[in-house]
């Protein structure tokens, strides 16, 4: 049998990315095909971070095209490439920051900082450039989560440095205050401040930029979505019917605003005893589940509730850098990658395509 591109290609039809559940030839991953007599070569060119599965992608291919009668060496190349996509209307993108992601709650206390640090740190495990913004002004965390202090640092008197941590950006309010400041400020100075943290620092090429909202619908969310490019929300929530119902408040309020959602984590879901292994569902179960098959969106993953989770955090190495091949970083990791594929199949952003137009008296 001859070996040809388009037999490579109905080949690849068939091979389905577990990740995505789409094949490489209508997910547009497979690209450079070249066929050199029986001999075959392309690259895998992924949507999503991807680097804990690339090796299990590249012997999925492999493996596929070796059912093909005839055919010679093949070298499969897997790599990952994360894109800009669009935002709200009549919004542009940062410089520097591909995609936006707004980690949010309808109320406190459901761990939604404590999922937007390990979600970044997740991302970048698997290979993204990574930022996180701090946006709960009145109480930050993340310098503490991350275990940073000091100052941020400026390099023209008018801009600031990210702080690092992990291999990821940080940028917070806790950095530039004293710890036990209380942020005694009406709301145009919350957003005010809001804007300054997100524009005036230098963030280095990112692939993906997590802003931890402060709970609620109020001030901040607002500015966020109208002038803040939101590439899509991740809505956090308990299992309790107290907290499903202020979070349900804040999904529609993205869903007003334009804004994807990209899916809802349920924290605190279920505890096993230390002592006994006995499973209860404390805070009730399956609120998440429904509350997504209500608003027609993903479960993107349902945490337990773990004391791991919290000393971690509160140590400054939350748990996808304090135990990563954990069973509970295992879930972290899940969940960014469900995010960001959801990101990847929606539309690119095409802004800066599109020439200026100059009217000129001639």
């Amino acid at each position: 049998m001859a070996i040809t591109e388009l037999l490579i290609q109905s080949t690849l039809k068939v091979c389905i990315d577990p990740n995505t559940g789409k094949d490489f030839v209508s997910g547009k991953s497979a690209r450079n095909i070249k066929v050199n007599g029986n001999d075959v070569s392309l690259d895998i060119v992924l949507g999503y971070p991807a680097k804990s599965v690339m090796a299990g992608i590249q012997k999925l291919v492999t493996e596929a095209l070796q059912g093909i009668d005839g055919i010679g060496s093949i070298t499969v190349n897997v790599s990952s490439k994360i894109v800009a996509h669009k935002a709200q209307q009549g919004v542009s993108l940062l410089p520097n920051v591909k995609n936006i992601i707004a980690v949010a709650s309808g109320k406190g206390g459901v761990g939604k900082s404590t999922t937007s640090v390990n979600l970044a740190l997740a991302l970048a495990a698997e290979g993204a450039t990574v930022g996180l913004l701090d946006a709960d002004i009145y109480g930050p965390s993340q310098p503490q989560m991350l275990g940073i202090s000091g100052r941020p640092d400026s390099k023209d008197g008018k801009s600031m440095e990210p702080m690092q941590a992990h291999g990821i950006q940080a940028m917070s309010i806790g950095f530039l205050i004293d710890t036990d400041t209380p942020m005694v400020w009406r709301g145009p100075m919350v957003t005010s401040a809001l804007e300054q943290l997100l524009r005036e620092t230098n963030w280095q090429n990112l692939d993906y930029l997590i802003i931890d909202l402060p709970p609620g619908t109020g001030d901040i969310q607002l500015t966020l979505s109208q002038k803040i490019p939101v590439t899509g929300a991740i809505i956090v929530t308990t299992p309790q019917d107290i907290a499903l119902l202020d979070a349900r408040k804040g999904l529609k309020m993205f869903e007003k605003v334009n804004i994807p959602i990209l899916g809802i984590v349920e924290n605190m879901s279920t505890h096993i005893c230390s002592k006994c292994g006995h499973e209860e569902h404390i805070f009730g179960a399956g609120g998440g589940e429904l509350m997504a098959k209500d608003y027609n969106v993903d479960l993107l993953g349902s945490l337990p509730l773990d004391i791991g989770i919290r000393l971690q955090a509160d140590s400054g190495k939350p748990t996808v850098i304090a135990d990563p091949d954990g069973k509970v970083a295992g879930i972290y990791k899940d969940i960014a990658r469900q995010a960001a594929i959801k990101i990847a199949n929606t539309s690119l952003d095409h802004s800066s395509k599109f020439p200026n137009i100059v009217i000129q008296n001639t």
